[in-house]
């Protein structure tokens, strides 16, 4: 997979600047990383590969929850873990089967997804009537959007429906942060362990280099948070939606044989 100094160089530049995403708006790193690396390995690669860097990324911002906050909140969102955690395993299983064509594609219609979710710029009404179906504040509701973002995350890296689920909590922007870091953190400590028990690490020159990739992930999230009260929100979003942007349309180009 890194045959070359110039992917090596690549590697580190994605990571740095997928990092300082999630550093600066708490969510991102995922999405940013594994749909730009997809663009040029194969997906179902990509996907394996970013475990351990989101598991870095994501241990490096737990710390924004305190004891009490971590207990609080384990206990407040255990259904939604728990349920996530079960659908992950589904979805690892799933990875290994998907053809690479329409796994690369499917990875750009969830990027463009995401996007579409998160923008303010168009008001989607069947959208905010979904999100107020089915991001209830309860354990029934948090059971089934756990499962099903678990599976999406299992398969694709992309947690966008835990997100969003976040998001409508009404947390804080640095519990956010924090919760969504716990979340993830415990998605992907069982997904390190699974991923090698299903065998789907190519070689352990892969697992050695995701190991290693995790360095620049958490220096680029170290550079996010001190930019983070430096940056408006209107430009940070803008600027990850328009980078998922144009990996969303470069993946659907490439599965579909076009570029």
């Amino acid at each position: 997979m890194i045959d070359s100094l110039a992917f090596a160089g690549l590697l580190v530049v994605v990571m740095t600047v997928a990092g300082a995403v999630n550093g600066v708006a708490g969510f991102g790193f995922a999405v940013v990383a594994t749909m730009a690396l997809a663009t040029v390995v194969d997906p179902a690669t990509a996907v394996v590969f970013m475990i351990v860097p989101i598991l870095g990324v994501n241990l490096s911002l737990i710390g924004e929850l305190s004891g009490d906050q971590l207990r609080t909140c384990g206990r407040r969102f255990a259904p939604l873990l728990i349920a996530a955690l079960v659908g992950m395993l589904a979805g690892l299983v799933v990875l290994d089967v998907i053809p690479d064509a329409p796994l690369r594609v499917g990875l750009g219609l969830i990027s463009l997804a995401f996007v579409a979710s998160v923008q303010e710029t168009v008001r989607l009404p069947t959208l905010e009537r979904a999100k107020e179906a089915c991001f209830v504040e309860s354990s029934a509701g948090m059971v089934a959007v756990g499962a099903v973002s678990g599976v999406v995350f299992g398969a694709t890296n992309v947690g966008v429906q835990l997100v969003a689920y976040l998001k409508s909590c009404n947390l804080s922007h640095g519990l956010f942060i924090g919760v969504t870091a716990m979340v993830f953190l415990g998605l992907n400590g069982v997904r390190v362990i699974a991923a090698g028990a299903l065998g789907l690490y190519p070689d352990s020159i892969v697992f050695i280099a995701s190991i290693g990739a995790t360095v620049p992930a958490v220096a680029g999230v170290g550079i996010g948070k001190r930019l983070r009260d430096r940056i408006s929100q209107r430009l940070r979003r803008t600027l990850v939606l328009s980078l998922l942007t144009v990996i969303g349309v470069r993946l659907i180009l490439g599965g579909l044989g076009i570029a």
